[in-house]
């Protein structure tokens, strides 16, 4: 097994058949180095951005030490309104979901919703996690945004240009 070193890249991946989509091959492969080899995609709602996050099951340890972080700064500061419960279910809210070899899982409709998923996912890797979005939701993103926009759109107009290439051939 590789050494996890992290999300990195960007993919697009438009939504399949019967409410499946598909982790691109780079993902899929640092979810598992991230997994110890489980085929396991764990998935939430980003808490500031209208938008999905993906990680694998190493993410989980260093999740318990920030909420242990958290509540120490919050007592070594004097912040008395620190609810280690409330804390912890933002962390802990992530849906844990298989995958099979060609990548392909089932988005609950909950994570559809909250992550205002369409026609399909643009994923941009971000070190410990990456980002999953609706290009749409992407592209009203203001101008810190603009590689993650550039590659997108450049992702999609791949799709699509092939997409006629094949439709150009029959």
């Amino acid at each position: 097994m590789t050494a996890f070193g992290g999300y990195s890249g960007q993919a697009y991946s438009p939504a399949g058949d019967k409410g499946r989509f598909v982790l691109p091959p780079a993902f899929r492969k640092a979810v598992k180095e991230s997994s110890d080899g489980s085929k396991t995609l764990c998935l939430a709602s980003h808490d500031k951005f209208d938008c999905l996050i993906g990680f694998g099951l190493s993410r989980i340890e260093k999740l318990h030490k920030k909420l242990d972080d958290e509540e120490e700064r919050a007592i070594r500061l004097g912040i008395g309104d620190f609810d280690r419960d409330v804390r912890a279910q933002q962390l802990f809210g992530f849906e844990q979901l298989p995958f099979d070899d060609s990548g392909r899982f089932v988005m609950p409709d909950h994570l559809r919703d909250l992550g205002k998923v369409g026609d399909g996912l643009y994923f941009q890797g971000a070190g410990d996690f990456f980002f999953i979005w609706n290009p749409e939701e992407l592209a009203r993103m203001d101008d810190s945004w603009r590689g993650a926009k550039a590659a997108c759109d450049k992702l999609i107009g791949d799709l699509q240009a092939k997409a006629k290439g094949k439709g150009a051939k029959k």
